[in-house]
């Protein structure tokens, strides 16, 4: 794509899902009823999509205001405090009824991750809340978890996607496809033509298309309309394809700890690059040594620090990226 965003503090509306995650350490094995494993401290962490993509950016220098529900208990309290202390805006956090999303993570070495969740009030966020004054003027906006928030209506948050576009703000979609696996590509066809950048995983593509090749999945998605498309496909690297040109990357060599959050980093390290006017090649560069940096902590930000971390990682490896198509 190529283009460019005038500014380099320009501001990104970062909304959706909002959580505090309690992560338990790397462990052995998971005890037997009845018994006690002790273990290293747990984290407590912002999550959720709009909290760590935003958490990002703002390390990366970004201008990020973030959008969101969250209920009336200490946890909500905790999300505002922990993101306003990383520079992040959040007067586009409302207060719902009831408690606040968490997730508890669970990882058993050698295992993938465990989730034990509770939506709270992720559930009351609508279109409505994409208008808040704080996201005006947005260069970029990025809409995360789309699929799990029911209140979100496809045809209202189509809409203000279309508003957004209307005014010159580039929108980033990112999904969750709910646990039952159902495919739920009518949900997602009427945003599309107001999408310029869509990040669903290799699994969550396929659910969303009925089709296992990640290249025919972007093909397919595109041809609904959203201007490109970027695949992960976790340890195989990536695909990006728009109406030009089709890329795939491979990955970072790096001690990995725990794979929270890396999609989320990647769709931060990407947006920076768009931003900055950076080709395909070193978005896709830079945004894979986010994702990878994020794999090497527990928790979903801990292991982004500085944009400088992030260009040595880059610096330190020669990364596949090719263009294929």
């Amino acid at each position: 794509m190529g283009e460019t965003v005038n500014g380099t503090r320009s501001r990104v509306a970062c909304a959706g899902i909002l959580v505090a995650d309690v992560f338990v350490p790397p462990l052995s094995g998971l005890p037997e009823a009845g018994k006690l494993l002790a273990t290293d401290d747990f984290l407590l962490d912002t999550g959720g999509c709009a909290a760590n993509t935003g958490t990002v950016l703002a390390r990366l220098g970004g201008d990020v205001a973030v959008c969101g529900v969250v209920g009336n208990d200490v946890f909500a309290d905790f999300i505002e405090r922990k993101l306003k202390s990383e520079g992040l805006d959040t007067t586009a956090i409302r207060r719902g009824s009831g408690g606040t999303s968490k997730t508890v993570v669970l990882t058993v070495k050698g295992e993938d991750r465990r989730f034990i969740h509770t939506f709270g009030a992720n559930t009351q966020f609508t279109a409505d809340d994409l208008a808040h004054p704080s996201l005006a003027g947005a260069s970029i906006l990025y809409l995360g978890g789309y699929l799990i928030l029911p209140a979100l209506d496809p045809m209202a948050t189509a809409e203000a996607l279309k508003s957004y576009r209307s005014r010159g703000t580039k929108v980033f979609l990112d999904v969750v496809v709910p646990a039952d696996g159902v495919p739920r590509l009518e949900a997602i066809s009427p945003l599309l033509p107001h999408v310029d950048v869509f990040k669903p995983n290799n699994e969550e593509a396929e659910a969303l298309t009925g089709l296992p090749d990640p290249r025919a999945q972007a093909e397919r998605l595109m041809a609904l309309g959203c201007r490109s498309v970027v695949i992960s496909q976790g340890g195989r690297g990536t695909l990006y394809a728009d109406a030009e040109s089709v890329w795939t990357t491979g990955v970072y060599a790096v001690d990995f700890v725990d794979g929270s959050g890396s999609g989320d980093a990647f769709a931060a390290g990407y947006m920076l690059g768009l931003m900055e006017g950076m080709s395909v090649e070193d978005r896709l560069r830079f945004a894979g040594a986010c994702g990878a940096l994020a794999c090497t902590k527990l928790g979903c930000t801990t292991g982004i620090t500085t944009r400088k971390a992030v260009e040595d990682l880059v610096a330190s490896q020669d990364l596949e990226v090719k263009r294929i198509g």
